[in-house]
């Protein structure tokens, strides 16, 4: 079960909302969980590719990293390789 948090709207932002979610058939609270959920995961799969990119950077730059990683190679997702 979620955690209840409180937040403010203007009333403008509110009607926007509120008629958002009307036309997807859901609650006004349904949908900002939606949007809350769907940018939490934004964020966090932004930072992801922040870090793939800092490590990549490391690797490029420096001789070991880069033999470390092409002695391992590029990990795959393990169906049939």
């Amino acid at each position: 079960m979620g955690v209840p948090i409180s937040i403010r709207l203007d009333e403008q932002i509110r009607g926007e909302l509120e008629s958002e979610a009307q036309t997807r058939g859901i609650g006004l609270a349904t949908l900002l969980r939606e949007i809350a959920t769907q940018a939490a995961l934004d964020l966090r799969f932004a930072r992801m590719r922040e870090a793939s990119a800092r490590v990549g950077g490391h690797i490029a730059s420096n001789a070991e990293a880069k033999e470390f990683s092409d002695f391992w190679g590029t990990p795959g997702c393990g169906l049939g390789e």
